[in-house]
C-alpha cells in the first residue's frame, strides 16, 4: 500500500505536466513523502555509466557527483545489479565493498543513502537516489513508496517524459540538461584516452577516475581538461599539459 502523499505525486505524474514541473514535484513533494532531505534521478547509458537528470539540492548533487567520480557506492551498484542498494549509516560504510566512498563518507553532509533501480525486467533504465541527513533505515512504508515512485519514473522516462499533448520544444525526458551535457564530456574524454593510451574504453575510464580521485577533483572537471587539451594522462595515470605539437 502507498501513502496518501505518494498517491498525490503519482497522480501529478500521470497528468503529464512539463518536465520542469515534474522535477519540481518529485524533488520537493517526493522527498517530503519519503521522509528524505533530497532526491536524484539518473539514467543508465549503454556503457554502464549514469547520466544525472536532476538533483533536488546541493548535498544530493554532491553525493551523486561523488559516486559518479568514484564509480562505486549504492547508486552504481543499483544501476549494475538492478537491486535496491542502501547505506543507512554512511559512518559505517563497509570498506571492503566501497573503499573510496568509505574514506569520503565522514566529510559528507548526508548520513544515509538509499538507491532504487529504475528498471523493466532485466533492463536497467536508471536509479532513484534518496538522501537523508540522519542515519537509520527506511520504514516499510517508505520503501514501498520509493519502489512505486521508481517504477512511475521509469514509465515516465520510457514514455519520453512528455505529457499527453507536449509542446514542440518540450524536453524528451526528465531534466536537467546541464547535467547531461556536463557528463557527456566524460564519454568524450574516455574515448580520447582510449586512443592516446591504446586502452579499452573501460580501462581508459578507470584511468580518468583514478586521476580525478587522486587530484581531489570531480570526474567531469578532469574530463573537460582532457577534452580541452589542458591535460594529458600518461600510462601511469599522471597528468601533464599536452605539448604544442600534440594532435591526438
Amino acid at each position: 500500500m502507498i501513502s496518501d502523499g505518494m498517491a498525490r505525486i503519482l497522480r501529478l505524474l500521470q497528468v503529464g505536466a512539463g518536465s520542469d514541473a515534474i522535477a519540481g514535484v518529485v524533488s520537493a513533494a517526493g522527498a517530503e513523502a519519503l521522509g528524505m532531505d533530497g532526491l536524484a534521478v539518473s539514467l543508465v547509458t549503454g556503457d554502464n555509466l549514469t547520466e544525472p537528470m536532476w538533483c533536488s539540492d546541493a548535498t544530493t548533487r554532491h553525493i551523486d557527483e561523488l559516486q559518479f567520480t568514484l564509480g562505486e557506492g549504492p547508486g552504481p551498484d543499483a544501476a549494475r545489479t538492478g537491486a535496491m542498494t542502501w547505506a543507512p549509516d554512511l559512518a559505517r560504510v563497509p570498506f571492503a565493498r566501497w573503499p573510496a566512498l568509505a574514506m569520503e563518507a565522514p566529510d559528507l553532509d548526508a548520513r544515509a543513502l538509499f538507491c532504487f533501480p529504475m528498471s523493466i525486467g532485466a533492463i536497467s533504465v536508471g536509479v532513484l537516489t534518496a538522501v537523508r541527513r540522519t542515519p537509520g533505515p527506511m520504514t516499510a512504508q517508505q520503501i514501498d513508496d520509493a519502489t512505486i515512485l521508481a517504477a512511475a519514473l521509469t514509465a515516465r522516462c520510457l514514455a519520453g517524459g512528455s505529457g499527453p499533448d507536449p509542446g514542440p520544444s518540450e524536453a524528451p525526458s526528465l531534466p536537467d540538461s546541464s547535467h547531461s551535457l556536463r557528463h557527456a564530456v566524460v564519454h568524450q574524454a574516455t574515448g580520447m584516452l582510449s586512443v592516446q593510451l591504446a586502452l579499452p574504453l573501460p580501462q581508459a575510464l578507470l584511468r580518468l577516475r583514478a586521476h580525478a580521485y587522486s587530484s581531489g577533483r570531480s570526474l567531469t572537471d578532469v574530463a573537460q581538461d582532457v577534452v580541452d587539451r589542458r591535460l594529458r594522462l600518461d600510462p601511469g595515470g599522471n597528468g601533464t599539459p599536452p605539448t604544442a605539437v600534440d594532435k591526438d
